[in-house]
């Protein structure tokens, strides 16, 4: 009885622990003010080829999916990434670990469509909006970063249902065949747009976790 209950505790304690995938944490701040340089290109986002996946996770473990966007633009200058703006088709978000469940599949997408998190009906579209970029020149011996071959440093304001946050990141940019491709993959902590639902860790196996894995790739027409 003493192994049993030693090895119930083992397995209580890797439950507690499931966490949000290791990745960049995002800086959060307040809003800040968004201009378009002057003599910049516009590259339109390519929706068709450009996706946005999501992980939550909980103690009894962890949901995969994405969301499409809705529109968007990259601006550059010679060949610099300058700003951009998306949009993010919040009634698209789609679960991608539940298709042999089509019935649990079906109420978590409408559970996240509610009010209790990003609320559609009344907040059908979330945005980011560049503020800032830089380029990211790790420094010798520099692990601070985790996204693997990341190019630079984005600041934007991330609007979801009624409040805007900016939001700093890696991210990879490439210029290739006179297209825009991106890439990023960070942590956000979803209770800074209001998202509080099952975010009191006293609810334990009812938790959700606060923090949220976004991952990422754009590319334009």
């Amino acid at each position: 009885m003493k192994i049993n209950a030693r090895i119930l505790l083992l397995m209580m304690v890797a439950v507690a622990c499931q966490q949000a995938p290791k990745a960049d944490k995002a800086a959060v701040t307040d809003a800040q003010a968004v201009s378009v340089p002057e003599g910049s290109k516009t590259h339109r986002l390519d929706t068709a080829a450009s996706i946005l996946f999501w992980i939550g996770t909980k103690p009894t473990g962890e949901h995969k999916g994405s969301f499409r966007f809705s529109g968007g633009e990259l601006y550059t200058k010679d060949s610099t990434l300058t700003g951009g703006h998306f949009s993010i088709n919040i009634n698209s978000i789609a679960n991608l670990d539940l298709s042999p469940q089509p019935d649990m599949k079906k109420k978590l997408e409408d559970e996240l469509r509610g009010e209790n998190f990003f609320d559609a009906e009344h907040y059908p579209v979330a945005r980011f909006e560049i503020t800032e970029v830089s380029p990211y020149r790790p420094a010798p011996n520099d692990d601070g970063v985790l996204l693997k071959d990341a190019t630079h440093m984005i600041k934007g304001n991330l609007t979801i249902k009624n409040a805007t946050k900016n939001i700093t990141f890696p991210a990879k940019v490439v210029f290739t065949d006179g297209k825009v491709k991106g890439e990023a993959n960070f942590n956000i902590d979803r209770t800074q747009w209001g998202m509080t639902y099952r975010a009191d860790k006293s609810l334990q196996d009812k938790l959700i976790n606060s923090v949220v894995n976004i991952h990422f790739e754009i590319v334009t027409n």
